[in-house]
């Protein structure tokens, strides 16, 4: 923030960015600001956000609002924006990465929505970090980014220098940070208010599905896996699923882990969180009778396996997401 109380907020066009969300965003913190004026708190930041971008090919990076009064430099803060589109390729992203590194480098704050983690990763800054992006993308990104981590449960990932946030409607959350960030949790809380969106505090994994990984190239292990989903995975015992892949147990359970990434286990587990997700969004069955249809013959274990997973109770998930 400068003398004068400004926060320069920037937000990047870049090829294929959704317009939907950087008008949304710039709306949320210009809104942001007028509440924050009508509180009259002595000291209270205001927040300017531009948007930039290249006017030609091989121009430098300009805002778009010509009175823009500051250098690139000066940003406290840089969104990059989620895509409909395909992630952004190395190629296209070239013309913007020195530019990414040399703000971070300089003290402005990266953040990115979504498919906006692509252009982030290109940049070089999260490497070693944990960041969020939409759950879709694990496979991908974890293959262009190996030396970043994912934690796609995350809708947000505050990490103070690096900001991400998870699915292209997640820049509302993102927004929604910024503002408690520079002009306090009453603000926040105000602007969520006056928008009817929830306050920050939402997950991902309240929404995404499981997108298991089935790229792998082991065959037996992929047999295995589509049994599981073909049956919603009722029948897990370790010995049926070692025959069934034609190997011993501890090959089976390694051989398993290394091609999905977790366990046989934790794998079963959420392929019957999955199936019981379907039943309370579309039925009206007691939790009990769901419970059971699903592979838990107690309750009170499926509870705690779908809370852990999920992060909501199957209680609460029904009220969020019934469609009855």
């Amino acid at each position: 923030m400068r003398n004068d109380g400004r926060i320069e907020i920037g937000i990047l066009l870049y090829p294929g960015a959704q317009l939907a969300a950087v008008l949304g965003l710039t709306d949320l913190l210009v809104l942001a600001g007028t509440l924050a004026a009508r509180r009259a708190q002595a000291g209270t930041p205001t927040l300017h956000v531009a948007h930039w971008h290249i006017a030609a090919p091989g121009q430098p990076l300009t805002p778009s609002d010509a009175s823009h009064p500051y250098p690139a430099d000066a940003l406290d803060i840089l969104v990059l924006p989620p895509s409909l589109e395909a992630p952004i390729s190395p190629e296209a992203a070239a013309p913007y990465v020195d530019w990414l590194r040399s703000l971070h480098d300089g003290g402005t704050t990266l953040a990115s929505v979504c498919a906006g983690a692509y252009l982030l990763g290109e940049s070089g800054r999260a490497a070693g970090r944990t960041i969020t992006t939409n759950w879709a993308f694990n496979d991908s990104f974890a293959t262009r980014f190996p030396e970043i981590q994912l934690d796609t449960d995350q809708l947000v990932i505050d990490d103070g220098d690096i900001l991400t946030a998870g699915g292209a409607m997640a820049w509302i959350d993102l927004g929604l940070r910024l503002v408690e960030r520079y002009l306090g949790a009453a603000v926040m809380l105000d602007t969520a208010r006056t928008l009817l969106v929830d306050p920050l505090g939402r997950q991902q994994r309240y929404y995404s599905s499981f997108a298991p990984r089935v790229s792998h190239g082991d065959a037996a292990v992929l047999n295995v896996q589509n049994w599981l989903h073909d049956t919603h995975a009722r029948e897990t015992a370790l010995p049926d699923l070692a025959h069934r892949a034609g190997m011993e147990e501890r090959t089976f359970l390694r051989r398993f882990q290394k091609a999905t990434g977790m366990t046989a286990t934790e794998y079963c587990q959420r392929v019957r969180v999955a199936r019981a997700r379907e039943l309370l969004q579309s039925t009206r069955l007691p939790l009990e009778r769901i419970a059971w249809d699903v592979g838990y013959s107690d309750p009170g274990s499926f509870r705690k396996v779908f809370s852990r997973i999920v992060g909501l109770t199957p209680g609460e998930y029904r009220r969020r997401f019934n469609a009855g």
